[in-house]
């Protein structure tokens, strides 16, 4: 299949493996990767990690696919009608998952290209780790395809606004080490091991409490588009529930001896 599931405990690995189109995205398989995550998002696993295989993360939008809607009559009927944006947080988007609002956290592993579309499913995860020779890029540029999965509300986010501005009009290629530099990105590593990488760190996360992680994390994303004082009221609504349901307890085991000096080890 060209988008599968390896499940490993409470990682789930969701894989994006069409080599003949470099992970290119068409409407088949958008919504196999779409249904994939929310596959995810149902289930009991804690984390999931968002990888392509054969090299190349993705290289957007199938543009093969995009050259048979010539006719604006079957483009809005096959593309626009369906795609409209509708206050759901489990729509698809055109790329598959980039509308969705997930409760659990999505590590991307990206080997290899991850442009235009591919870039925007890469801003798309709560991280990014690359391999040394993997880069990002607004390649869509050069053929007149705008960015319609997130990349212009999430790159500003991410690298400020004049830098995004800089990367989408230029379109050009955004290494690996300059993503680490910028903020595209949150770790760098050897050619080959962004999927191994990718996926301890996600054990890691489902080692936690999940109740308190989830809250840190719907406070730093909801808390973008808040005034700093909202942001820290919601902060503390999220917060408070989770150290009573979860907090409490755990600073029970720290009292009873567990993780003294910084040790991770039995939490």
């Amino acid at each position: 299949m060209s988008v599968r599931v390896e499940e490993d405990g409470d990682v789930w690995t969701v894989i994006l493996d069409r080599p003949e189109a470099r992970n290119a995205v068409d409407p088949e398989h958008a919504e196999a990767l779409h249904d994939a995550f929310v596959r995810f998002e149902k289930s009991d696993a804690k984390a999931a990690v968002f990888w392509g295989a054969g090299g190349a993360f993705c290289a957007g939008w199938d543009l093969k696919y995009a050259a048979t809607l010539s006719d604006p009559e079957r483009f809005d009927r096959d593309v626009a009608a369906p795609l409209a944006f509708r206050d759901d947080p489990l729509q698809p988007g055109p790329m598959g998952p980039s509308r969705l609002e997930l409760s659990k956290p999505v590590i991307a592993a990206v080997e290899g290209p991850a442009v235009a579309g591919g870039m925007e499913l890469a801003l798309w995860a709560d991280v990014r780790i690359m391999a040394e020779t993997a880069y990002v890029g607004v390649y869509c540029r050069r053929w007149g395809v705008s960015l319609v999965d997130g990349g212009t509300v999430r790159l500003p986010r991410l690298v400020g606004q004049g830098r995004a501005l800089e990367i989408a009009l230029t379109g050009r290629k955004v290494e690996a080490e300059e993503c680490l530099r910028i903020g595209l990105c949150e770790r760098v590593v050897p050619e080959g091991e962004a999927r191994a990488a990718a996926e301890a760190m996600a054990h890691e996360i489902a080692r936690f409490s999940q109740g308190a992680m989830r809250a840190d994390r719907r406070s730093i994303i909801a808390g973008q588009g808040l005034s700093e004082r909202d942001a820290l009221r919601a902060e503390w609504e999220r917060g408070a529930a989770a150290i009573r349901d979860e907090g409490v307890a755990g600073a029970a085991r720290f009292a009873g001896g567990k993780g003294r000096g910084g040790d991770f080890g039995e939490i």
